[in-house]
């Protein structure tokens, strides 16, 4: 769909931002779901991106999102990120009003990738929190560039992560908290497995992922993460990096096992993405700058297959 005879206006942002699904390491929406969990994964989903791409910069027509939402700072401004995620979070408040009071028309959401999250809160019963916790870690991105410790780190997946995985669960009408806990901690090993992957990008951001500590501790420098190949030290960082996503991974692994049918396939493959992309890491001898380390298709199918028959 585009602009033109017959399209909505901001349909092509839509088409923009839900293209990037195919480019994640865990399958977003598979095929085997019913389709209203598809649809309403595939809305959960695109909000998240739609906000990432907003605080990162990576908006196809960012002008254009900025008009369509009533944010009068233009791309070039300074304080042009901040703003829009501002709009974006007032377009969320007319999400929430919409579910609420669906016949008025001046509660309908500005953007199309936050009308087509009405269903789902309203079908669901979506609590606004998880919404603005992804909102608030691209308000972070905009001033932390560094973590001193792996807890700072710990704490943005919390932001960063973690709701999508209990958005998830809140879709499927399974969310316990143990198996909110467990969630989280496959959450937040995907966050990080990601910024692994994206070591040489981050920089180029001007943003370090990994924690300072562990970078002092293994004697590694920005100027080596600046290089392009990873040296000795950058990959034992990786390795050691790379060994705590897998230990969270693990921990987490056992929701699998906590719920049945096409929800525990989904489960399973969200999980064997992190196990695929971490072997993937381990197979470019940890070097994440020479080249991006992406998973293995077929190895994340065998792996989600036995996380599926284990149930862990």
């Amino acid at each position: 769909m585009g602009d033109g005879p017959g399209g909505a206006p901001g349909d092509g942002l839509l088409d923009d931002t839900l293209g990037k699904a195919d480019l994640e390491n865990f399958p977003v929406a598979p095929g085997f779901l019913p389709a209203a969990w598809r649809g309403d994964l595939m809305s959960v989903y695109g909000f998240a991106r739609l906000v990432d791409d907003a605080g990162d910069g990576d908006l196809a027509d960012p002008a254009g999102t900025a008009r369509l939402l009533g944010v009068e700072s233009a791309p070039a401004d300074p304080g042009f990120r901040p703003a829009l995620l501002d709009g974006l979070e007032r377009d969320l408040d007319r999400v929430f009003e919409s579910a609420l009071r669906p016949a008025e028309p001046d509660a309908r959401p500005l953007h199309p990738l936050m009308r087509a999250l009405v269903p789902a809160v309203d079908r669901h019963g979506l609590t606004p929190e998880p919404f603005r916790r992804l909102i608030e870690a691209n308000r972070v991105d905009q001033t932390a560039t560094r973590y001193p410790t792996y807890r700072d780190l710990l704490d943005y997946c919390t932001l960063s992560a973690d709701p999508v995985g209990r958005l998830v669960l809140a879709i499927a009408g399974r969310a316990t908290p143990d198996r909110i806990t467990r969630s989280d901690q496959i959450c937040t090993a995907l966050q990080i497995v990601e910024h692994l992957q994206d070591v040489a990008e981050d920089l180029g951001r001007g943003r370090i992922y990994l924690p300072a500590e562990d970078m002092a501790r293994f004697r590694v420098t920005e100027q080596d993460l600046a290089a392009p190949t990873a040296g000795p030290r950058v990959r034992e960082l990786i390795a050691f990096e790379a060994a705590r996503a897998r230990t969270l991974l693990d921990h987490g692994a056992p929701l699998v096992g906590t719920v049945r049918g096409r929800l525990r396939l989904l489960l399973a493959g969200f999980t064997a993405g992190g196990y695929a992309a971490l072997s993937a890491i381990e197979a470019a001898g940890y070097d994440v700058l020479a080249q991006q380390a992406k998973p293995d298709k077929r190895r994340l199918a065998v792996k989600a297959a036995a996380l599926f028959a284990k149930g862990r």
